[in-house]
C-alpha cells in the first residue's frame, strides 16, 4: 500500500470543527497519502482551517454543489493527476482513516474496482438511526432486485476506487444521492464491487443534512433516483 499513489479525497461543507483533526487522523495512519479537501462552499471557516494543514490540498467550489459535486471533483483530480486509488473520508469525522487499509486489501484480494466500508459486516460500529438502518435494508433489497448484489450498506461515502472506477466517476458521478446511484453506475458498466466492515465513529460536531423529519423524503427521492439510473444507463 505505501508504494501504491493514493489520493484521500475530504469532501467538506461546514466541518471547521472536524476538519483538522480529520487531516491530522489521515497523516497519522496513512502518512504516504495525499489529501484534498474540497471545500463545497462552506459558510464558515473550513477552508481556512483545512489550508492550516501543511501539504494538504484545497480546492474552494465557488457554489455549493452539494456531495456529488464536491466528490466528483475529486475523481477529475485523481484522473488528471494519474493516482493508482481513491479513497472518500468524510469531513465530518466518522470514517476512519486507519480503516482505510481493510479497504485496501479487500480491494486486492477480489481484484475490484470499488469497496465500500460497511458499518452491517461483521463488525460493532456506530450504525446511525434506526430509520436510516430501515432505508439502507431497503435499498438492499432494491440492489438484489436490479442489479442482484448484496450491498449491506449502500449510503457509506467511506469508499476506495481503483483508476477504472477514477476514470468511470470522474465522468459520470451523480449530482443528487451519489451513494447509491454510484452503485447501479458501476454495474451497469461491468466494474466489480465488494464490501468490507469497518468501524465507525459518531460524528462530534455539526449535524446530519439528513434529519429524522427528511429521512423518509430522503428515502423517497433516492429510491426513486436509483430506478431512473437504473433505467436510464444502458448495460
Amino acid at each position: 500500500m505505501e508504494q501504491a499513489k493514493i489520493l484521500i479525497v475530504v469532501p467538506a461543507y461546514n466541518e471547521q470543527n472536524n476538519i483538522l483533526r480529520v487531516i491530522w487522523d489521515i497523516r497519522k495512519t496513512l502518512p504516504s497519502a495525499d489529501i484534498l479537501v474540497v471545500n463545497d462552499c462552506s459558510l464558515d471557516s473550513t477552508s481556512i482551517n483545512a489550508r492550516k494543514a501543511e501539504g494538504v490540498k484545497v480546492v474552494d467550489l465557488p457554489y455549493n454543489l452539494g456531495i456529488g459535486g464536491a466528490v466528483q471533483t475529486g475523481f477529475k483530480y485523481a484522473l488528471t493527476h494519474g493516482y493508482d486509488y481513491m479513497v472518500q473520508i468524510d469531513g465530518d469525522g466518522q470514517h476512519l482513516p486507519s480503516e482505510v487499509v481493510k479497504l485496501f486489501d479487500t480491494m486486492v484480494s477480489n481484484s475490484c474496482d470499488m469497496v465500500i466500508g460497511s458499518r452491517f459486516l461483521d463488525i460493532q460500529s456506530f450504525r446511525t438511526t434506526w430509520l436510516r438502518r430501515m432505508g439502507i435494508k431497503v435499498f438492499y433489497l432494491i440492489f438484489r432486485m436490479l442489479i442482484h448484489a448484496k450491498i449491506t450498506d449502500g449510503t457509506s461515502g467511506f469508499r476506495m476506487y481503483n483508476r477504472n472506477g477514477i476514470a468511470l466517476m470522474a465522468k459520470y458521478y451523480p449530482d443528487d444521492y451519489p451513494e447509491p446511484d454510484a452503485i447501479i453506475l458501476l454495474k451497469k458498466h461491468g466494474l466489480r464491487i465488494a464490501e468490507v466492515g469497518v468501524e465507525m465513529k459518531e460524528r462530534e460536531h455539526g449535524v446530519s443534512s439528513i434529519s429524522m423529519i427528511k429521512s423518509p423524503y430522503y428515502m423517497t427521492k433516492v429510491i426513486v433516483s436509483i430506478f431512473f439510473s437504473y433505467i436510464r444507463t444502458r448495460w
